[in-house]
């Protein structure tokens, strides 16, 4: 985690260590196994290939994750000249959690919404929407960029944006491979076994499976991390809730279309674009509204203990 003042989770890093460990492990038995497939094919290059492009993935995600969101949320950078009071919160924050300033975007979107991104805190940039620019009120969204603040000073953005590489590789080749020419057409990997295809076929999507899984349930906990610790800089829990049922509650009221063209950035927003569906799940990137109002609703209790 980086220095600052933010609550330190010793949960969050304990299950980022171990989900980037398991996929790091589970991305060189996948590339093992490939390579394995391929060589008993008589194609040992192929698989190395498919290594090499997957440490390239690795690579790009890493390096270019401010750019890529941005460019998908068609956000732009602004100043403090272009954004004052948005600056001006910004500021204020950082001050309160002693740690870097990150670039500041909006994105021109009638979705209510915020993310983070960025490789390191240096390089990091918190947008927000011109949606929730007109939803929420000022303690409202000081509340929204404390936690998006908070995924910044843990380094959570960048490892929820290393942990998807191994999944992105794997989904990328269970595509490619369905075209079962590509990989060799009916060829099997031995005068007995099944064609090659299939077998990369079944590798990747069990890949898959596993590290969407595991990111999922660090998606879920790191966004109740950061309620947490946004809600406990501010000091202003009860700000952070009303914020999350104003950007649920208006949610109802964007088209499907547009919900539809942003949930590519559900894992990073503050809150996901949809509707009308449960969150309790596992395959949702975020915890339920009950469940982040019920945490705030104690933090709200603890402060006020602290202050009697």
């Amino acid at each position: 985690m980086a220095h600052s003042r933010f609550l330190p989770d010793r949960g969050l890093t304990a299950r980022m260590t171990l989900v980037l460990f398991l996929l790091g492990f589970l991305f060189v038995a996948f590339v093992a196994v490939v390579m394995g497939v391929f060589a008993q094919a008589g194609s040992p290059g192929i698989g190395l290939l498919i290594g090499l492009a997957g440490l390239g993935v690795v690579w790009y995600q890493w390096y270019s994750s401010d750019t890529v969101a941005m460019k998908a949320m068609r956000a732009r950078e602004v100043t403090p000249q272009q954004a004052p009071e948005l600056h001006g919160m910004i500021d204020r924050l950082c001050a309160m959690a002693d740690m870097p300033k990150p670039r500041v975007g909006i994105a021109d979107s009638a979705i209510p919404n915020a993310f983070a991104t960025g490789r390191s805190p240096q390089r990091s940039v918190v947008v927000v929407t011109t949606g929730i620019l007109q939803t929420l009120n000022t303690e409202e969204l000081e509340g929204v960029l404390a936690h998006e603040l908070s995924h910044v000073a843990h380094r959570d953005v960048l490892v929820m944006t290393a942990a998807s590489s191994a999944g992105i590789v794997a989904g990328m080749l269970a595509q490619g491979s369905q075209y079962g020419a590509m990989f060799g057409g009916n060829r099997r990997d031995n005068n007995n076994g099944l064609p090659i295809w299939l077998l990369v076929l079944l590798v990747s999507l069990v890949t898959y499976a596993v590290s969407f899984v595991l990111i999922k349930l660090l998606s879920r906990y790191r966004e109740l991390s950061a309620d947490r610790a946004g809600a406990y800089l501010t000091m202003k829990p009860q700000a952070l809730a009303s914020a999350l049922q104003k950007i649920t509650g208006e949610m109802n009221t964007i088209p499907q279309r547009d919900l539809r063209s942003a949930q590519s950035m559900n894992a990073f927003f503050i809150a996901p674009a949809i509707r009308g569906a449960s969150l309790k799940t596992l395959t949702s990137t975020h915890p339920s509204l009950e469940q982040r109002l019920d945490q705030l609703a104690r933090i709200q209790a603890d402060l006020g203990r602290q202050t009697s």
